[in-house]
């Protein structure tokens, strides 16, 4: 059955690329769609643990961006250009209004795609994404080794499992279980891909900080960080509330990776802001 067309199909299917991008479904294609979009280097797979909970409730579609995973590479990784090619798969499945996620640099292109077509997003979750250059905290010794040269090119031609965990895990403050997909799609990824996806989702947020984009496009937004982020300051998630109705909700103990970290309590907070009415489970020490 095509990916794009199993209608009555409840469990997940993947098929060919959908306008130059992997696309996975979940979940029954009559519920409420909502869109998993990872962050820099990662693929829909870092969605894996939250997938059985929202699928329960939604037509969950992840896709891998340009260059990510088991999409190819594209000349270029701007984040405008990496949300038209989300909005032709939406096109694609007839959608509209959807409810959409966003994890870390993938809040970006959540929100260059409510930016350039807010017909398409119903609703906005952000997790992890940082509002702005100046909220960037010095990064684990071992992330800057593995991506900025002299040694980056070097070390990442020589990345084991190993190291691809490692590398993973660095921005977690808890242990966390790397799922073998993700480990698989981040073989696939270059070095210089990284690196340019890297160097333009830094240029989106110095053009126009996230809340100040999403400020005046009236979209839902629920907002969540890790109290013990180590890659955006914690505190900086309140810069949101400059946003109308933005609900900010910080998880204690949890680092950049939620989704691995505390992936119930990720979705337990997504699937309330989904839910008619969005009424988002308060989170409690």
């Amino acid at each position: 059955m095509s990916e794009l067309t199993g209608e009555h199909d409840t469990g997940r299917t993947r098929g060919p690329r959908a306008h130059g991008l992997h696309v996975v479904h979940d979940g029954l294609r009559q519920a409420p769609p909502l869109l998993l979009i990872h962050g820099s280097g990662a693929s829909g797979a870092l969605w894996g643990p939250l997938v059985p909970a929202l699928a329960r409730r939604h037509h969950v579609i992840r896709v891998d961006l340009p260059g990510c995973g088991q999409s190819p590479p594209v000349p270029s990784y701007d984040v405008p250009a990496q949300a038209d090619r989300v909005a032709a798969v939406l096109d694609g499945l007839g959608l509209r209004a959807v409810a959409v996620a966003g994890h870390s640099s993938g809040g970006y292109v959540a929100t260059a795609l409510a930016e350039r077509r807010p017909d398409l997003v119903g609703s906005l979750a952000l997790i992890s994404s940082g509002p702005a250059p100046d909220a960037l905290l010095p990064q684990p010794l071992f992330l800057r080794a593995l991506l900025a040269p002299p040694l980056g090119p070097l070390l990442w031609a020589m990345r084991s499992d190993a190291v691809i965990r490692k590398g993973v895990g660095a921005t977690a403050v808890r242990p966390v279980e790397i799922p073998d997909a993700m480990v698989a799609d981040l073989r696939q990824g270059t070095y210089r891909t990284t690196r340019a996806v890297l160097r333009c989702n830094s240029a989106y947020i110095a053009e126009r900080s996230v809340p100040e984009r999403l400020a005046a496009l009236g979209v839902a937004l629920l907002v969540l960080f890790g109290g013990a982020d180590p890659r955006w300051e914690p505190s900086s998630a309140h810069r949101y509330g400059a946003v109308p109705g933005a609900r900010v909700e910080t998880l204690p103990g949890v680092g950049h990776l939620a989704l691995l970290e505390e992936p119930a309590a990720t979705a337990a907070l997504l699937l309330g802001f989904t839910a008619p009415g969005g009424d988002v489970p308060s989170v409690r020490p």
